[in-house]
């Protein structure tokens, strides 16, 4: 039986994971999609393709020609116009879909948490009395607190935001995750912050800050993720890891081996 084609819509780090998983395995085609949007990516150890695809119309065009078998949505829990283009690409074209997010974050004891629905509320959560801010939300969304400048922001980003988007008192420091909880203290309590403002992405590589607020008794704005999409009428299911795609993959391999032995 010829390697089934796997597109998978990167973006994370089960993403990251799954394509580690499959490299060497025989049984499957992989390709791994990166948005791009970050300027030196870690690259897979799969076949894999940079930028996007032109909408939905270009994604269900690819899955056609070249083609794919599968196609597995693994990106950032935030990345919401893909996930819903992948959605609608798959209502077109047919092809199963496996949508991998990992939990979101809950509160324990301890956490002084604010959950917002959306980076204009998070800024407006921050109040009027000026504050030491800790920004961790990604260089894309950071127009809302320019409207909030009273406020000293450290921003941190894995590619540093360009200048024209920043608000006036804003410090940028550029840093790739995972990060550990002794360091996120040093840099909360070195920077004097008053108050944490992220997105609930969930997964343990950027949790630590969360765990070092909860230490040093300092308040989280905490942006909720998007409404998942529709999947109504579509072949279609879930996975919280790299482990579950793999197992998902290997049921598909397996049904298919079984129609070819019919």
């Amino acid at each position: 039986m010829a390697p089934l084609r796997v597109l998978i819509l990167g973006g994370s780090a089960e993403a990251s994971a799954l394509a580690r998983l499959l490299a060497g395995d025989d049984r499957f085609a992989p390709v791994l999609s990166l948005a791009g949007r970050t300027k030196a990516p870690v690259l897979p150890p799969i076949p894999h393709r940079i930028g996007g695809f032109g909408g939905v119309e270009g994604l269900a065009q690819w899955l056609g020609e070249p083609g794919a078998d599968f196609l597995i949505c693994a990106t950032h829990p935030f990345a919401a116009q893909m996930r819903r283009n992948a959605v609608e690409a798959a209502r077109r074209t047919g092809i199963p879909l496996l949508i991998v997010e990992r939990p979101a974050w809950s509160p324990v004891d301890g956490d002084l948490w604010t959950g917002v629905a959306d980076m204009a509320a998070a800024a407006r959560a921050l109040g009027e009395a000026p504050r030491r801010v800790l920004l961790t939300v990604g260089r894309k969304d950071l127009a809302p607190f320019v409207e909030t400048p009273q406020h000293a922001y450290l921003i941190r980003s894995i590619d540093a935001p360009p200048a024209e988007s920043l608000p006036p008192s804003a410090e940028v420091i550029t840093a790739r995750p995972p990060f550990g909880e002794a360091c996120e203290r040093r840099l909360l309590e070195a920077r004097r912050i008053e108050v944490v403002v992220t997105k609930n992405s969930g997964g343990g590589d950027t949790a630590a800050k969360l765990a070092a607020a909860r230490a040093l008794g300092l308040p989280v704005i905490l942006v909720e993720r998007p409404p998942a999409p529709d999947l109504n009428g579509l072949d279609a299911q879930h996975a919280v890891d790299a482990d579950g795609a793999m197992a998902w993959l290997a049921a598909r391999h397996e049904a298919a081996s079984r129609l070819l032995r019919v």
